[in-house]
């Protein structure tokens, strides 16, 4: 059973359901030790009652191992912060590479 395109949207603005498709290349899921790549998905943004919900459908799913912290990174975010390199690559791989977030959490420590 195929469902008219425009009746569906109707229907979902009638119940308040607002949907954005966005024009997405590649989304990225990263998780503690791999990230997962969906290239050239269908991407939704679908707001109810004030909630945001992402809808994620078809494109070429693929999954790689999360990289180190970059040596450089480390340095840096050990400099800025005033740490060890120990700590700065701990709090890099809590902030997933985030530098800026990585120095701005060791500061609050």
């Amino acid at each position: 059973m195929k469902i008219d395109q425009k009746n569906m949207e109707r229907m979902m603005k009638q119940m308040g359901m607002n949907v954005i498709n966005i024009d997405a290349e590649e989304v990225i899921i990263r998780t503690s030790d791999k990230d997962i790549v969906i290239i050239e998905p269908q991407v939704s943004k679908i707001k109810v009652m004030g909630q945001e919900t992402f809808q994620i459908t078809g494109g070429e799913i693929s999954e790689r191992e999360r990289e180190d912290s970059d040596e450089d990174d480390v340095d840096m975010v050990a400099d800025q912060a005033g740490v060890s390199k120990e700590d700065a690559r701990e709090m890099l791989h809590q902030t997933q590479g985030d530098i800026a977030q990585a120095i701005m959490k060791l500061k609050k420590e």
